[in-house]
């Protein structure tokens, strides 16, 4: 048996199907009550299972024994990948699982906040519908519009899909190479960063956080967009400058932004991105569905299973080459 730190609830039965196998801990540094007992399970730990909580090389020194990080996530920001390799711990992770769930809600924020559906639900909700909304509460449509996906990989591809498909709108797509998706032959164009920025309507993020990412979208980048286009992040928080984005939306450059992911994250209770009126705000909801964070656990607890027991995992995530 392996010693097996869970540092997330694991839902329904998967919690059980780890300690049928393995001697598991279950201690969330996330709740300052859990904090101490997980740091006191590190020296013995072998596996860690969980999300949410960055695990740095400090916290690695401290868990010499550990031979694999499963993390219930697709992005792998939490993790110092350098590190791991030097020590040469697994990482998995679980892609796939979450790429339609989050293409809906992104495509979810490319209408909510071109359509105004927050303001426009509040007017009702306050009591403030009285008579018929003036041209000061209309949005503007999607269908035939184009849109720029930065980031082509299997969220980036489902957003292009409903985008194209269901909305009849011209995609533009940042990427190292042309990708040929079902359905979108002909619909979809591969362009530089800058004519993507500059030849869209709507401009979503589904890019990976890395340093080359880090704070892509900042005062250069945004004056690149079309005035009066629409911002959306569906990705990593640290990809976009927040308070250059701030300054576009309050000189009206940006008609508005759909943001599901920020950084810190939760978001601050001062943040200006919180109230702003041309932002919609979610809690990092992209996967949050019952069917997908399931899904996305039982792929999670397969992959420690298999590495504890020495077999392939189903997603390990490839870690840089050890440095000599």
């Amino acid at each position: 048996m392996s010693q097996v730190l869970v540092f997330r609830e694991l839902q329904g039965g998967l919690l059980a199907k780890l300690q049928a196998v393995h001697d598991v801990t279950m201690a969330n540094p996330r709740k300052s009550e859990q904090h101490a007992a997980f740091m006191a399970a590190l020296p013995t730990t072998e596996a860690l299972i969980g999300s949410s909580f960055p695990i740095t090389g400090e916290l690695l020194d401290q868990a010499p024994r550990l031979k694999v990080i499963s993390s219930i996530s697709v992005g792998v920001d939490n993790y110092p990948l350098a590190s791991l390799a030097a020590r040469g711990i697994t990482l998995c992770h679980t892609p796939g699982v979450l790429t339609e769930t989050t293409a809906d809600t992104i495509f979810t924020l490319v209408l909510a906040t071109s359509r105004r559906v927050l303001e426009l639900a509040s007017l009702v909700r306050e009591g403030r519908w009285t008579k018929n909304i003036g041209e000061d509460l209309f949005g503007w449509d999607v269908h035939h519009k184009t849109i720029a996906i930065l980031g082509f990989g299997r969220i980036g591809q489902a957003v292009a899909q409903r985008a194209a498909l269901g909305f009849g709108m011209q995609v533009l797509y940042t990427n190292t190479s042309p990708i040929e998706v079902p359905g979108l032959q002909g619909r979809a164009r591969q362009v530089s960063l800058p004519e993507a920025l500059a030849g869209a309507d709507i401009v979503v993020s589904t890019l990976p956080l890395t340093s080359a990412t880090h704070r892509l979208i900042n005062d250069a980048t945004l004056a690149q967009m079309r005035a009066g286009a629409f911002f959306i992040n569906g990705s990593r928080g640290g990809i976009v400058d927040e308070a250059a984005l701030l300054r576009a939306l309050d000189s009206g450059r940006l008609r508005g932004a759909g943001l599901d992911v920020f950084e810190p994250e939760p978001l601050p209770f001062s943040s200006p991105l919180r109230t702003h009126p041309r932002v919609t705000p979610l809690p990092h909801a992209g996967s949050a569905t019952h069917e997908t964070r399931r899904a996305m656990a039982e792929m999670a607890v397969a992959n420690l299973l298999a590495v504890l027991a020495g077999r392939t995992p189903a997603a390990a995530y490839p870690l840089p080459a050890p440095q000599p």
